[in-house]
């Protein structure tokens, strides 16, 4: 029988830089339908290169179980990000050295996903309905990965009771963090409109950028928030300012600016975007606000203790609940069912000679055969 290194090694070895299309999904299909599954691939997005339009595979596969019994989905994304220069080795030619397998992927999240693979293999048809939802989209614009696949299972009729995702979430050691929530993202883009004109006939000009520095100075000392219990206080971030100005003399017709804000349950992306438009409309200037995802809180309860309960028995460690770190995309998922993330360590995730534990591909497959099984006894 493969081992969830097997099934890491061939994923690995397709290259699938965001966004994935093509091979890495015929060998996703080749490893689930001889586990029973029905799998269903198709693409989304206008196939405009190098926009936000550009095609996006996705995969929903599913191997049903008795009329009436509880539905378990898997979710994770096969697409990776660029790999950079500097490898030790071919970043799509899985390479074991020492106690370690490399490759772009490896961690965020073609490891995970090819652990989960592993998983089903030990749990019995009868015990549930058990799927998998796959994006070719997450560490793109993600347009028309997750969203996609809802509107897919929307269509189909298909609601998974309980939904795990495979970031990998773990820090110093497989198991020490989960994710039962996130923070919510807006980014929002800034613009002051002045007068171009020359330095020494600032009467017959309008420079932008004073309102502007006014504008990110007041932004910059909002305080949002104090946290939650849960979430860690709300945080708005300077990211850009530009004013395109290549001559000395010159004082510029516009300015811009862009902030990020991460939010905890305190807060929406709409309200935040109010309170933004209307201290740059008070400088003159505009606000474009675009929201990423909310956030959202899976609250503690017999789910997140069942996946606890798992993973210190395969680990020894009773891994920490936490709401800490960027977006993924339970954002979406979390509309459909009750979602939590668990997955490998995330040290060397985006990283030159990305690398996974071996030992850790084969003890993750053990964890979540006990979440399938957990999950579908609690469906019950």
């Amino acid at each position: 029988m493969p081992t969830a290194l097997d099934y890491a090694k061939a994923l690995i070895s397709a290259p699938s830089v965001t966004p994935a299309t093509g091979a890495v999904f015929e060998v996703m299909e080749a490893l689930l339908k001889p586990l029973g599954f029905d799998v269903h691939r198709f693409q989304r997005g206008s196939g405009e290169a190098g926009t936000e339009q550009e095609t996006v595979e996705n995969l929903f596969a599913i191997r049903r179980g008795p009329e009436g019994s509880s539905h378990f989905a898997f979710a994770g994304h096969l697409d990776v990000v660029p790999p950079g220069q500097g490898w030790s080795s071919a970043p799509f030619e899985p390479e074991e050295r020492g106690d370690l397998l490399y490759g772009r992927g490896a961690v965020d999240m073609k490891g995970s996903i090819a652990s989960m693979v592993a998983a089903v293999a030990d749990v019995p048809r009868d015990a549930g309905t058990i799927s998998f939802i796959i994006t070719g989209d997450e560490e793109g614009p993600a347009l028309h990965g997750t969203r996609a696949l809802i509107d897919y299972m929307e269509a189909e009729g298909i609601r998974p009771d309980l939904c795990l995702v495979g970031e990998p979430t773990s820090v110093n050691r497989l198991g020490d963090m989960m994710k039962i929530g996130r923070r919510g993202s807006v980014n929002i883009w800034l613009e002051v409109d002045g007068t171009q004109g020359h330095v020494a006939y600032p009467h017959l000009a309008d420079n932008p950028m004073p309102k502007m520095v006014a504008m990110l100075a007041e932004l910059d000392a909002l305080s949002l928030d104090e946290g939650t219990d849960w979430f860690q206080p709300s945080n708005l971030e300077i990211t850009e300012f530009n004013v395109a100005n290549k001559a000395h003399n010159v004082i510029p017709a516009k300015a811009t600016a862009r902030i990020s804000i991460r939010f905890n349950d305190t807060h929406s992306g709409a309200s935040l975007s109010e309170k933004v438009i209307a201290i740059a409309e008070k400088y003159g200037g505009t606000a474009r606000p675009v929201i990423s995802g909310e956030p959202f809180l899976t609250a503690p309860g017999p789910f997140s203790e069942m996946l606890a309960n798992a993973i210190e028995a395969e680990t020894g460690t009773q891994p920490e609940a936490s709401t800490t770190g960027g977006t993924s995309d339970a954002r979406f998922l979390r509309i459909v069912c009750p979602v939590i993330e668990f997955g490998l360590c995330n040290a060397t995730m985006h990283k030159r000679d990305e690398a996974v534990a071996i030992a850790d591909l084969d003890t993750l497959a053990r964890i979540y055969t006990r979440a399938a099984l957990g999950a579908l006894a609690l469906g019950k």
